[in-house]
Order: structure tokens, then sequence, then C-alpha cells
């Protein structure tokens, strides 16, 4: 999966926001789905925010995906953005790096790009599906095509963990130490396949 700035290349964004480390491996999942399709993955993170400064994190991360950057968003051919529950709502941090985006809501950069959502809970009933479609609402303002998961992915029936037809979703338990399951691992790939088929459909039309 690529770290490449080139703005010319056709990419899907993979942009999340992980503090226990579980929406990154469900992003990693993701990215290997969109490979498979034939497209490139760029994974990006956000810094964390509090309320006494805007970002807590160094300026480039210690470890893992480097940070989002307005144009890594402006020039994607698609977008999954991943985020763990809190509250039944995205997380702050990649809210507040969405709520910096109104040029390009502005100037329509992501119009008609197609985009899908993923998440993490503690626990089984955590919020899932309340977050997901609470993320999908600033991608609907921006007019990016929203794209789920089909009952025709058979882990949507046989999941006894993480699943939804909104998008991919991980029960990580009360300590957050649950890898994903083998469902929740066949979903996040099978998103990043069908998110690359129509970003790569999307982006050959002129």
């Amino acid at each position: 999966m690529s770290t490449s700035a080139d703005e010319t290349s056709n990419y899907v964004l993979v942009l999340y926001y992980s503090r226990s480390g579980a929406t990154r491996a469900m992003a990693r999942q993701i990215g290997r789905g969109l490979e498979q399709s034939g497209i490139e993955a760029r994974l990006r993170t956000v810094p964390p925010v509090s309320a006494e400064h805007e970002a807590t994190g160094p300026a480039i991360p210690d470890e893992g995906d480097i940070y989002c950057s307005i144009d890594d968003l402006k020039h994607c051919s698609g977008l999954a953005l991943g985020s763990p529950t809190r509250f039944g709502n995205m997380a702050a941090p990649l809210k507040y790096f969405l709520d910096n985006t109104g040029s390009q809501w502005l100037s329509g950069d992501l119009i008609d790009k197609p985009a899908s959502v993923f998440t993490s809970t503690g626990s089984m009933h955590g919020g899932q599906e309340s977050t997901l479609l609470s993320m999908m609402l600033p991608l609907i303002h921006h007019g990016m095509v929203i794209l789920g998961l089909p009952y025709s992915e058979p882990a949507l029936m046989t999941t006894a963990t993480g699943g939804t037809p909104y998008g991919p979703s991980h029960t990580a338990g009360p300590k957050s130490d649950q890898a994903l399951s083998e469902d929740e691992k066949a979903l996040c790939q099978a998103l990043g396949k069908r998110l690359g088929k129509i970003a790569t459909q999307l982006a050959a039309k002129p």
C-alpha cells in the first residue's frame, strides 16, 4: 500500500482514526481489497485533538501511516472513511478534519466520487450502525456516491461479530484487544474490492 503523494495516480484514500489499532487493522484489510481490484490504496490517518490544543500528536506520527493532507483528499478517486465509535458517532479527530474541508465542498472536488465507511466498537451493540450512518452525512454533503456492502457477500449472514450492509465493522471487546474475525476481514476486503471497482469505472468516464 502506497504512501506516495503523487497527485496524478489513480488511488483510493483510506482515511481513518485509530486509538487501539482496530480501525487501523480494518483499514489495512480494506487496502488489500482495493489492491486486489487493481487500484492503489493510499492509507492516511489524522492527529488527535484536545480541548486545549488543536493537536496533541507530533507533526509526523511516530509510527504507522502518515497524516492526511488536503491534497490526498482532493485528488483521490474514491474514499474509505473509518473511525471508532464515540457515543454512536465518529471520533472528534476525524470530524475535526472533515470540518475543515469547506474549500473542497465549495470547489466540488469530491462530487461523484465513490465513498464507504467503516467502524470499530468495544461491544456488540456499541453504536456501530449509527456511527456508520452519521459518517455518511458529510460525504453526502460533498456530493459523493455512497457504497455499502450487498447481501451477496456471504459473511453478512454468517458473522457473529461485526459486519453490516452500511459498511464493515468490528467488535474489539471491552479491552479493545480482540483481533479481526475471519468474517470481518472478508467484509473489509470485499468493500475494498467493490470500492476499487467502482472508483476505476467512474474515473474512466470522460
